[in-house]
């Protein structure tokens, strides 16, 4: 089966509050979906109730084709959870917290010690399996948050935040290892960071008020961007004022922003339409001789888009 978890109209009500309002999806095995929101867009509710944590008002979720409900065990069997902020037993060392989780899932006791070694071992968490939790960095902590969502072999890995917090080598770390883990899984990362979109997801989907408002690969989003082809160029100051004029004038220019930096401005020209103005451009600096220190031209931005699509944020 290559869709290992769905959802259909997924709804959750509190009151006359929607939090998620019919919400469908799908992750396919070996994908990484971003998911993502502003503050109070619903994301962790809609986590809630596809680990069955929380039951929906309306709709359903499936795992590998069995509907998750909150009495299910079997189907949350298959599901690997990682809540935001990752909660453990800070008094307790890394191989009994394991152990302890292990337990949990009913797994039997002669197999336990295997199942944590190998869950420890492939987050690399051995130098530190004797270890007291509270005495861990916030990487190590979330390393053993990753173990005890891993270790039971779950069809589907769902992480709220899993880089919350940490320092770029951290984050590094924790996305080595998703991206590792994510081989004959199904995985969501729900993030506030854009830049993990790019590093880690082969699909993201942004959520406001709710409801769905954006769904594609990381590229087709970018797409949308006005900032798609736009050129971005340094030039000196006395240069840059005779510069924007001059561009402005151009038909495929949709505006331009500046930006000062020390003695250079920082010129990003946007075109319209998304149209391949870089050509253009650089002839008319060539020509006119405005001494161009950089030059590139922009993919799109993905922080451009969900301003975008989230404009007037949550409820």
């Amino acid at each position: 089966m290559d869709v290992l978890l769905e959802a259909e109209a997924l709804s959750k009500h509190f009151g006359e509050f929607r939090a998620v309002d019919g919400i469908s999806l799908s992750v396919k095995k070996g994908e990484v979906l971003g998911f993502l929101g502003p503050n109070g867009a619903g994301k962790t509710t809609t986590m809630k109730m596809l680990t069955g944590f929380l039951a929906p008002t309306a709709g359903v979720a499936r795992v590998c084709g069995d509907v998750v409900t909150t009495g299910n065990v079997a189907a949350r069997r298959r599901i690997g959870y990682l809540p935001e902020g990752a909660p453990l037993y800070g008094e307790m060392d890394v191989r009994d917290f394991l152990m302890f989780v292990a337990a949990s899932h009913g797994i039997a006791k002669a197999e336990q010690l295997d199942v944590v070694e190998s869950a420890a071992a492939a987050v690399h968490l051995g130098s530190v399996m004797d270890q007291r939790i509270e005495t861990l960095s916030k990487g190590y902590r979330r390393r053993v948050g990753l173990a005890g969502a891993i270790l039971h072999a779950p069809d589907v890995l769902i992480l709220d935040e899993p880089t919350d917090g940490l320092d770029p080598n951290q984050k590094h770390e924790v996305r080595r290892l998703i991206e590792a883990m994510s081989v004959g899984r199904a995985i969501i990362i729900s993030t506030h960071i854009l830049e993990e979109v790019d590093a880690l997801c082969h699909r993201a989907v942004i959520i406001n008020r709710g409801r769905i408002v954006a769904d594609g690969t990381p590229s087709d989003l970018k797409a949308r961007s006005k900032y798609r082809n736009a050129v971005t160029m340094l030039v000196p100051q006395e240069t840059a004022e005779k510069a924007a004029s001059a561009i402005k004038r151009i038909k495929m220019v949709a505006g331009v922003e500046a930006a000062s930096e020390g003695d250079h401005m920082r010129l990003t020209v946007i075109p319209r339409d998304n149209m391949d103005i870089a050509d253009s451009i650089g002839d008319i600096a060539a020509v006119s001789n405005w001494q161009v220190s950089q030059f590139s031209v922009d993919p799109g931005r993905l922080d451009d888009v969900f301003r975008q699509v989230t404009e007037g944020g949550s409820r």
